[in-house]
């Protein structure tokens, strides 16, 4: 099980990560995904952006920022789905969004469960 901030720095990690090779490859993107060279930079600037609010947010002793951020993730999720919906992504495109998403929504569990975990009051004492 996974503590409030370690759920935060992987999802901060691997929005990082994300960011910059949607930055760096937004050409191969374009080609293989089908994702506009456009939309790639746009996501990836908005990535390393997330990632730096994320990583802050790992370095704070609080419940509402995590739990804000799972929320928006799973608005990312909702958001990602809608778009490969809307779009006419080849194949590897739609498998690529699907797979991010699930990411995604695994980072948004990871973190609602570690605040859930974070704010139980153990058995037999008083709150």
């Amino acid at each position: 099980m996974l503590t409030i901030r370690q759920s935060l720095q992987l999802d901060a990690v691997a929005s990082g990560a994300l960011g910059l090779l949607l930055l760096v490859l937004s050409g191969p993107a374009e080609e293989h995904l089908g994702l506009a060279v456009g939309l790639s930079i746009g996501v990836g600037a908005f990535l390393l952006l997330w990632a730096a609010v994320v990583g802050w947010a790992s370095t704070k002793d609080s419940h509402a920022l995590p739990t804000e951020i799972a929320y928006a993730n799973i608005g990312w999720v909702v958001a990602s789905v809608v778009f490969l919906v809307a779009s006419s992504l080849p194949g590897l495109g739609g498998a690529f969004v699907l797979a991010q998403a699930g990411a995604v929504a695994l980072f948004a569990e990871l973190q609602i469960v570690a605040v859930r975990k974070a704010c139980r009051v153990p058995a037999g004492s008083v709150a």
